[in-house]
């Protein structure tokens, strides 16, 4: 019998080890979100691309982000490496649209993923694309943790 009492302790003592370790998970709050919400971070990137001014793209993406750009084979990591890729790319006066989108939300994160079109105003020249932004809620507002995109390998 007194072993029954030692195995049932160490068995309580167990579960509540295990409760407490995961407790902070289950008590992470997560930031409530919308398809319209993560749809308007598209326009704030695109609206900061407009602006001519690398610095304030750059700004859109979270620390320790990753950039996978359209036209550039090397992945960018730094702030340095990202406003690098926009102050080229951004010589033609890019603006994107969305032409399909599809948004996955999640706690704290969330996808965009789809079609997007660029229209470059110094050459007139467009560009369809692919595209997947991940967002990361840093609990103050939406920052990019990773951006892929790469032109359409078909042309219509």
């Amino acid at each position: 019998m007194k072993y029954f009492f030692v195995f049932a302790a160490v068995l309580a003592f167990s579960g509540c080890a295990t409760f407490q370790s995961q407790k902070p998970h289950s008590m992470e709050v997560c930031k409530e979100s919308s398809q319209e919400e993560i749809a308007a971070l598209f326009e704030r990137w695109n609206f900061s691309l407009e602006s001519g001014e690398p610095e304030k793209v750059v700004e859109n993406y979270a620390a320790g982000s990753i950039l996978l750009p359209t036209v550039s084979n090397k992945p960018r990591f730094t702030v340095a490496e990202k406003q690098d890729y926009f102050e080229h790319f951004m010589e033609k006066k890019p603006s994107g649209k969305i032409d399909l989108s599809h948004i996955e939300l999640g706690c704290n994160a969330a996808i965009d993923s789809g079609l997007y079109t660029f229209t470059f105003k110094e050459t007139g020249e467009r560009v369809q694309g692919r595209y997947t932004f991940t967002y990361r809620w840093d609990g103050t507002s939406w920052r990019i943790s990773s951006h892929h995109s790469s032109a359409m390998p078909e042309k219509p």
